[in-house]
């Protein structure tokens, strides 16, 4: 007896709506589970289980972010509904409201739009390497209306959705994540050419983070006004930190160079003074 009267006790009321124990109790648990439901739901879906390890990780995560904000939305409903507030009075009666808002939000809206867009499509996910703007950085997390991007220097910055959508982006992440590179050089006029591809590509087949499928090449590119071009191509999965494999190539291959006395040129001129007597004849 005691029990239901507390149930049935009204904590808050406004006109004909009353705000009850009992509902607000079964809106906590309502809550709860829903909390635990998308736990769950997320170790079994991003995790290999049964037949969702033939489907990449990458394309997981952005499966278990669509279920995710489906369930909330339906649960923020339901929940709204036993504490007593009508979704749908409530929606007609602010339409005016909604209208003017989503004139000022636009660009908000957008954002949310292309989120949903990336996670059903997935042409970007958890986990990408991508090229926005000239700055390169790892996909950290897709929100509704924002992405987070960890930058080559641990700096986590925050792109809109509509940006990956409507604007270019280079995405370096492919199925197997192996990208083509390219390191350029030049060696001095003279040198045996068959030497220098020989300890280019000598280099390139020691490093264990360059792939062996495809296999690295070096091509002979043009004659050079002071050099004897040459690139190094290369497959690797390093695409975040690919700069520091190549400095790293770079220094072998001088060490590799110089040992074999190839030499590296910079560009020269040769100045030519002509002494004109004929000009000094006629100023005399």
């Amino acid at each position: 007896m005691i029990w239901d009267e507390f149930l049935k006790y009204e904590i808050f009321g406004f006109g004909d709506y009353k705000l009850i124990v009992g509902n607000l109790i079964l809106a906590l648990i309502l809550i709860a589970l829903t909390w635990f439901f998308v736990y769950g739901l997320k170790r079994a879906v991003t995790r290999p289980r049964f037949i969702t390890h033939r489907i990449d990780i990458k394309r997981r995560t952005s499966i278990y972010l669509i279920l995710k904000y489906f369930i909330w939305t339906i649960s923020t409903v339901i929940v709204l509904e036993v504490i007593g507030i009508d979704v749908g009075i409530f929606l007609v009666g602010s339409t005016a409201l909604l209208i003017g808002l989503g004139l000022g939000l636009q660009n908000i809206f957008k954002d949310i739009v292309s989120g949903l867009f990336l996670l059903f499509e997935g042409t970007i996910q958890i986990g990408d390497v991508l090229e926005v703007d000239g700055v390169v950085g790892r996909v950290m997390e897709i929100n509704l209306r924002n992405s987070q991007v960890m930058t080559r220097d641990d700096v986590m910055i925050i792109i809109p959705n509509s940006k990956f959508v409507s604007e270019k982006v280079v995405n370096w992440s492919t199925d197997d994540e192996k990208v083509r590179f390219a390191i350029n050089l030049g060696v001095a006029y003279g040198s045996d050419i068959d030497l220098v591809f020989q300890c280019l590509e000598n280099v390139m087949k020691e490093d264990t983070r360059i792939q062996s499928n495809p296999r690295p090449f070096a091509r002979f590119v043009d004659f050079g006004e002071s050099s004897l071009d040459f690139q190094m191509i290369f497959w690797s999965r390093e695409t975040f930190r690919i700069e520091n494999l190549k400095s790293d190539l770079r220094r072998k291959v001088y060490k590799e160079l110089a040992k074999n006395n190839l030499n590296i040129p910079f560009p020269q001129r040769d100045i030519h003074i002509i002494n004109d007597d004929r000009k000094k004849d006629t100023l005399r």
